[in-house]
């Protein structure tokens, strides 16, 4: 819409492809029977030690040389704290203060032809962590179901600096990272399955700004066609919003491609 920038960051969270978990020796393989994967670790049962996978590090390590950022040489894990059902412990084990890898780049292209524009869009970081489990909803007649076979899968989380403008320069670079983690082996890349899913920062502010607009978050986008229709739909409800006279509240929300739209999961606290 005239008159107004889109500001877009993603966060990917891609499966990384080993056979057993991140700190545990139990299957990651897709598909099993519920709970038959979750060993004494996963389920946090008290007593437990986490032992890190080494091949988790290696394919972390291969990504970052990938795409020229600085792979640290030592790297430290953090704890932080949820209150989920499908999350026993209490806590997912993830990276902050010290993630393997930091900075890089990707070049994107949109248009084609001679429209064919390149971008260059720079990563914060990419960081290990543990998967949660998984809440069912259906199938259980009033109640939920709880599968913790995904409980400690490892994951590697590539955040990008909010550096797109468009739904189209997001999947773009959606497609592009989902390529790199294809080529170098280290996840299948399969959407369908939750091995790579996409959530969107997107915040919008007059053009000639600087300073950022409230964000919202678009959480567990599973195909690129779902995040550029989700990112659109947000797009034009943060700048009728605006207009209207209204705010923008810095929430967690999911998008319904039944309905084409995005709706509130949660509000979010200011800090990160």
């Amino acid at each position: 819409m005239n008159g107004w920038e889109t500001v877009i960051g993603l966060e990917i969270h891609a499966q990384l492809a080993t056979k057993s978990k991140i700190f545990s020796g139990a299957s990651t393989a897709f598909g099993a029977e519920p709970n038959v994967q979750a060993c004494a670790v996963d389920l946090g049962l008290p007593g437990v030690l986490p032992v890190l996978n080494a091949e988790a590090v290696h394919m972390a390590a291969l990504f970052g040389l990938a795409i020229g950022a600085h792979v640290a040489p030592v790297s430290t894990f953090d704890r932080k704290n949820y209150f989920y059902p499908d999350l026993p412990k209490g806590y997912q084990i993830s990276q902050l203060a010290q993630p393997i890898v930091s900075g890089g780049s990707v070049t994107i292209t949109t248009g084609e032809g001679e429209k064919a524009v390149n971008k260059t869009i720079n990563l914060t970081r990419a960081h290990l962590e543990e998967d949660a489990g998984k809440s069912l909803h259906e199938d259980f007649a009033g109640m939920t179901g709880i599968d913790l076979n995904r409980a400690g899968t490892p994951l590697i989380e590539i955040v990008s600096e909010p550096e797109m403008r468009s739904s189209a320069e997001a999947v773009a670079y959606a497609r592009k990272v989902h390529a790199i983690v294809q080529y170098l082996g280290i996840c299948d890349g399969n959407m369908q399955e939750g091995s790579f899913r996409v959530d969107a920062n997107v915040s919008v502010r007059p053009k000639g700004e600087t300073k950022l607009g409230t964000r919202t978050e678009i959480k567990n986008v599973n195909s690129f066609r779902f995040l550029e229709r989700a990112i659109d739909y947000e797009i034009t409800r943060q700048i009728e919003l605006i207009e209207d006279g209204g705010t923008v509240q810095q929430q967690t929300r999911l998008y319904d491609p039944d309905k084409d739209e995005t709706r509130m999961m949660r509000t979010k606290e200011a800090a990160d």
